[in-house]
C-alpha cells in the first residue's frame, strides 16, 4: 500500500459526516508498515463499535467508516472473514455494517459483511503454512492472498457508491 498523510485519509472518506472525520482519532500512521498492508484498518479507541477503512481504490484514497455488531458470536463457532477468508474462531469476526454514501446513506441504508474484529486482515493474509513439498511458494500464497483481499475489498466497497 502507499503511504498516506493525515490529510489524505481525512479526505477520503466516502460515507461519513466531516464532524466525523474531523473527530477521528487516527492510528499510528509514522509507524506504519505500508509495504505489508494492503489497507489501514484500526478500530476507534473512544466509540468501541466504530472502525474504519482506508485503501487505494482506482489510484486514489478510498475511505469508509464500520460499524461493528454490538454482539459477537460465540466462541466455539467457526467463523469466516468475507475480505482475508480466514476461517476464525466466531468471537474474532464481526459483522460490520457501512453506512452508503450520498443520499442513501443519509437515509439510513447500509450494507454489511463479516470482517476479521481487529480488521486485521493485511496481517493475517501474510500468515503462511510451514514448507512443503506439495504447498506454493510462501510469497505466491501472500501474492494470490493479497490480490484477492483486494478484489473483495473493491467489490464490498464498490455497493457503497450511488449508482452511475
Amino acid at each position: 500500500m502507499q503511504e498516506l498523510t493525515e490529510a489524505e485519509i481525512r479526505a477520503s472518506f466516502v460515507n461519513a459526516p466531516s464532524d466525523v472525520v474531523a473527530r477521528m482519532p487516527l492510528p499510528g500512521i509514522h509507524e506504519t508498515v505500508w509495504a505489508d498492508r494492503e489497507y489501514l484498518g484500526w478500530l476507534d479507541p473512544t466509540f468501541a463499535q466504530r472502525g474504519y477503512i482506508v485503501y487505494w481504490r482506482e489510484g486514489k484514497p478510498f475511505g469508509i467508516v464500520l460499524r461493528s455488531a454490538s454482539s459477537s458470536m460465540s466462541r466455539g463457532i467457526s467463523a469466516m472473514c468475507s475480505l482475508c477468508r480466514t476461517h476464525q474462531p466466531g468471537n474474532q469476526v464481526s459483522l460490520f455494517t457501512v453506512p452508503k454514501a450520498g443520499e442513501a446513506g443519509r437515509n439510513g441504508n447500509t450494507i454489511g459483511t463479516y470482517i476479521c474484529s481487529d480488521l486485521a486482515c493485511s496481517t493475517i493474509i501474510r500468515i503462511v503454512p510451514p514448507p512443503h513439498d506439495l504447498q506454493p511458494r510462501p510469497d505466491a500464497v501472500v501474492s494470490d492472498r493479497t490480490s484477492g483481499l483486494l478484489a473483495r475489498l473493491d467489490n464490498f466497497t464498490r455497493e457503497l457508491l450511488p449508482a452511475g
